[in-house]
């Protein structure tokens, strides 16, 4: 886990999930990842968590990619950080 401390900018991307219905939320997460370059190793996912939980738990416990090595959810509820397999 300490290794996930030195993600640098380069090799990270931020996905804002806010105001979409579940299914657009997934496709656009689905896309973000498979066209992810190979250099990218976390993904940070905002979804929010105030007004409703439908894309929190997609993302957290129905979202599926083979990409997704692990997924961690820190402190902030709004968010959802997932690594990806290096290629």
């Amino acid at each position: 886990m300490l290794e996930d401390m030195f993600i640098t900018d380069e090799e990270r991307i931020i996905v804002d999930l806010h105001d979409m219905e579940k299914q657009e939320a997934k496709f656009y997460l689905e896309r973000a990842i498979d066209t992810a370059e190979a250099k990218i190793k976390e993904v940070v996912v905002i979804h929010g968590y105030r007004q409703g939980q439908v894309i929190l738990n997609m993302v957290r416990k129905e979202f599926k990619h083979k990409r997704i090595e692990k997924k961690v959810i820190p402190y902030n509820k709004g968010i959802t950080l997932i690594y990806l397999k290096q290629i």
